[in-house]
């Protein structure tokens, strides 16, 4: 039995019956991507804006530490317990104290801490029990025992750091913003010594 050929009048109809349903698809899947892009653009502003943050949060957590570093007590740039017993007498050699690089010298004025530096390059300043004095081994620089300048390249007496004594009654007495010894009060009873590494005072100039 032979098939009927479609004529053009009914291609013409069927093409008019699939253009709308064609057109409409077309429609519904444009508006689903323009519906979708604003979330990607979102997502994307998202991801971005908490990378800045994170990024802009390390980057403040370096720098306040950096600015305001924390250290532990006995650790160098915090602060050292120093034992009263400890003590040397007046006109005594310098008590060193290695971790923090500094010795704890009484004079006749009182109570200093001295930085154990040398002002002039940096070297390491030996007491000289013989000579009763800081002397550099590197260049010759001296000092006496209260860190002032004798003699030698160094600009200035040795740098000292900040200390407080603690009495009994809970008083307290600290070194001043020129550096100057702490005079101890006799009549009262020292309970403990703290040496604050982290906060230097300049020598004194020759």
């Amino acid at each position: 039995m032979a098939t009927a050929q479609p004529t053009k009048g009914d291609i013409e109809k069927r093409t008019s019956v699939a253009k709308p349903s064609q057109e409409v698809a077309v429609a519904g899947g444009g508006a689903g991507l323009l519906a979708d892009a604003p979330s990607r653009r979102e997502f994307l502003y998202y991801i971005w804006g908490a990378s800045m943050v994170l990024l802009l949060g390390q980057l403040s957590a370096g720098l306040i530490w950096f600015i305001f570093p924390r250290f532990r007590e006995g650790e160098f740039g915090g602060e050292f317990a120093f034992n009263p017993d400890d003590l040397p007498p007046v006109g005594d050699a310098p008590v060193s104290v290695p971790a923090g690089r500094f010795h704890v010298s009484m004079t006749e004025n009182g109570l200093l801490a001295l930085f154990g530096v040398c002002t002039h390059l940096g070297c390491l300043p030996r007491w000289v029990p013989t000579n009763a004095r800081f002397e550099c081994p590197c260049h010759g620089s001296k000092f006496n025992a209260d860190g002032s300048w004798i003699e030698g390249p160094a600009p200035r007496g040795l740098d000292r750091f900040v200390a407080r004594v603690i009495y009994a009654d809970g008083t307290e007495v600290a070194t001043d913003a020129g550096g100057g010894p702490i005079p101890l009060d006799p009549t009262k009873t020292v309970v403990d010594i703290r040496v604050n590494t982290g906060r230097k005072v300049t020598g004194p100039r020759i």
